[in-house]
């Protein structure tokens, strides 16, 4: 019988992750065959069942969830022993897995990109954007090395390091460019279009405007930055959105862009990463070159 090894491991993560065997293969770059074939020894090898097989979804049994669990933390512990050895060479090489929000990659992430192969030739960077819970949580799980998101996360395992902080502004119909600029109590009498659940930019701005979390009846939902302000300029209502989304995102739209009254909202965005990465120096460092990218963006 075949002894226990780090692919198994990997490709259960991945399994167990994914929830679903063609995400899993696709994710692990081999065929689907080729990762049934290898649960299907593992499981031999555990000498107990590790995953439900359903037509669309995989569930894992209770012993999967119990292997899941250290499976996971043995991976993380060997990541981290080969982050060591790239730490000792006192310079960023190698794969890096870098998380971004989705209110921040498309105008800084390129940007960052380019700054980072720069001053790193032999750094292979994997960006991934996602909303900042998931991030996080592949941060924790050791998915990822470090991300770009608003702060705080406040996670005990991660370090924050705070990058800079900019403003939100008020994107408007043109025919409203010359009328006076609401405050938050005259935002909530207006239809507000904000992102969907799960964004941290949408608490954001409900948090300006004093609104519960839950949708109110005049709020209107979008999937994106763009698709918020492409429906203003349509007539449909007004928006917040980041300083650094202005440029990009107004270009075609028919809106009016104005500074909100003191005290403006805004958010802090920084880098975080596990405490335990050994990486950490050189992250603190990057983060000066992420700086460096932000300036360039206008």
């Amino acid at each position: 019988m075949n002894a226990l090894s780090m692919k198994h491991l990997r490709y259960f993560e991945a399994l167990a992750t994914h929830g679903h065997f063609g995400r899993a293969a696709e994710a692990c770059a081999v065929s689907q065959p080729a990762l049934s074939l290898q649960m299907k020894e593992l499981e031999a090898i555990v000498g107990a069942p590790l995953i439900e097989r359903g037509p669309r979804q995989v569930r894992l049994t209770p012993v999967g969830e119990a292997f899941a669990r250290r499976a996971r933390d043995i991976l993380r512990a060997v990541d981290e022993l080969a982050t060591l050895a790239r730490a000792s060479q006192g310079h960023l090489a190698g794969r890096l897995g870098i998380g971004v929000i989705p209110t921040v990659a498309p105008y800084l992430l390129p940007r960052v990109i380019q700054t980072l192969a720069g001053h790193f030739p032999d750094l292979d960077l994997r960006p991934r954007e996602a909303v900042t819970q998931r991030l996080v949580g592949d941060l924790v799980e050791g998915r990822l090395d470090l991300a770009l998101v608003a702060l705080p996360v406040s996670e005990p395992a991660l370090v924050e390091h705070p990058l800079f902080s900019e403003e939100f502004v008020l994107v408007r119909p043109l025919a409203d460019a010359g009328r006076p600029v609401p405050g938050p109590e005259g935002l909530r009498e207006m239809r507000l279009l904000l992102l969907e659940e799960g964004h941290c930019f949408r608490d954001q701005a409900l948090s300006y405007c004093k609104m519960p979390s839950a949708t109110p009846r005049d709020l209107m939902e979008g999937s994106s930055l763009s698709t918020l302000v492409q429906m203003v300029g349509a007539g449909i209502g007004v928006t917040l959105i980041p300083q650094m989304a202005v440029a990009v995102e107004t270009r075609t739209a028919p809106v009016s862009v104005a500074r909100l009254a003191l005290p403006r909202p805004s958010r802090t965005l920084g880098l975080v990463w596990r405490k335990s990465n050994p990486l950490g120096p050189q992250f603190a460092a990057l983060a000066d070159l992420v700086n460096e990218a932000a300036g360039q963006v206008s």
